[in-house]
């Protein structure tokens, strides 16, 4: 049986780079289109349930994005370091990684999962919601955090089918959950009126079904890398591996999101309405962005598969590519966004409200027109994870970098 991703992974280390990185971009971008969809669908909908219901989402979807941005280094590291493994030729190594990754991400979900939403009431209050806003907050938090467990499942599948070059098989899963969580929402929504709760029910019930796919996956013995009883058991050594790589990923992400759950915090006391708008243009400047953070994924796995062959110079080319296609996309897609028609006519999707109409096309505006800055920060920081060593150190000297990228 020929191996997952095998002519991906020739192509990564010895044929055309602009087709390697569309290879495995194309497909996380849609992927992350997908995965955003859970939120767009949910606000679609809570826009015509009512004003209170879609900032309360919008308030407390932050706190579960620092959760997820945490535990999201835990993916990233495994993905790096499944890649090296693979790319040096040590597939049992990158086996055993991969059922470390699993182990680590599926515990942390869960503990994660169990505290937050044993805190939700006072986190809700802390951030200022009061009346409507309040209860709506409350009930979808706590509902919704614990798909935790679920995610990061999905997660670490995409994890590992990535470090192999094969991004398409993810996106299949992802986009299963989207089609149930679509036809869920208007369902416990609007027809049984569960308003928030319906949204976090819905999302909750999708996320289960793509999991349950995606474990079915990893544990097939017929995989390349899969799952196996004997190696889930945590292990020092590939747990200091993965905090090496993983932690400042991961602290950079949260502190980002901790940053937005203040912003929530401050926007909230402009009132719902605000809160509304802020929320909407987040999540439609979110859309704006997804090529290039997929292309900052795409230069770290490349990075890695190349420096586990040793070939370092072929992943900083690569590195180089990706800042230019990021940045053009991002400047020619946020100087269509930012024309007022063109914002006006995408946040009215969400709501009918003309306040939040106007506050969200203002924000929108602004966001994306500055967005091209994203295309440098994506793709360097995915050049700096996929060269992060079993040592913890870069694969090759800041110097060096320089050096080279500059002539």
């Amino acid at each position: 049986m020929k191996r997952i991703g095998e002519d991906v992974l020739r192509q990564v280390l010895e044929g055309s780079l602009i087709r390697a990185m569309l290879a495995i971009a194309v497909p996380v971008v849609t992927n992350s289109v997908i995965q955003t969809c859970y939120n767009l669908t949910d606000t679609y909908w809570l826009g015509r349930v009512g004003t209170d219901a879609l900032a309360a989402i919008n308030l407390v979807t932050p706190v579960q994005n620092i959760a997820i941005s945490f535990g999201g280094g835990i993916s990233v590291a495994g993905s790096v370091l499944i890649g090296q493994h693979l790319g040096a030729g040590r597939r049992a190594e990158a086996n055993r990684m991969a059922n470390q990754v699993f182990s680590c991400a599926v515990l942390f979900a869960s503990l994660c999962a169990g505290l937050i939403c044993l805190l939700t009431p006072a986190l809700v209050r802390w951030l200022g919601a009061t009346g409507g806003v309040l209860d709506a907050g409350i009930d979808y938090l706590r509902l919704v955090i614990l798909d935790m467990p679920l995610l990061f499942t999905v997660s670490v599948f995409q994890a590992v089918s990535q470090s192999q070059g094969n991004t398409v098989k993810p996106m299949l899963v992802n986009l299963l959950g989207v089609l149930i969580n679509m036809a869920l929402d208007p369902l416990l929504m609007v027809v049984l009126d569960l308003g928030a709760t319906g949204a976090a029910l819905a999302t909750v019930g999708a996320k289960a079904v793509a999991a349950s796919v995606a474990l079915a996956s990893l544990v097939n013995p017929k995989g390349a890398l899969h799952l196996a009883r004997g190696e889930l058991r945590p292990r020092k050594a590939q747990l200091r591996q993965i905090a090496r790589i993983g932690l400042p990923t991961a602290l950079g992400s949260s502190t980002m999101q901790l940053g937005f759950l203040l912003m929530s915090r401050t926007v909230l006391t402009y009132g719902s309405q605000a809160m509304a708008a802020y929320g909407i243009g987040n999540k439609i400047n979110g859309l704006i962005s997804m090529p290039s953070n997929a292309m900052g994924s795409a230069t770290a796995t490349m990075t890695a598969l190349n420096i586990g062959a040793g070939k370092p110079e072929r992943a900083q080319r690569g590195c180089l590519l990706s800042i230019l296609c990021s940045v053009c996309f991002l400047f020619a897609g946020g100087l269509v966004i930012s024309r007022p028609a063109v914002s006006r006519g995408l946040v009215s999707i969400f709501s009918s409200d003309a306040q939040v109409i106007g506050m969200a096309a203002d924000f929108l505006a602004l966001m994306a027109f500055w967005a091209w800055g994203n295309g440098f920060y994506n793709s360097l920081t995915g050049l700096f994870q996929g060269t992060r060593t079993r040592s913890g150190w870069t694969a090759f000297t800041w110097r060096s970098r320089l050096r080279r990228c500059t002539g």
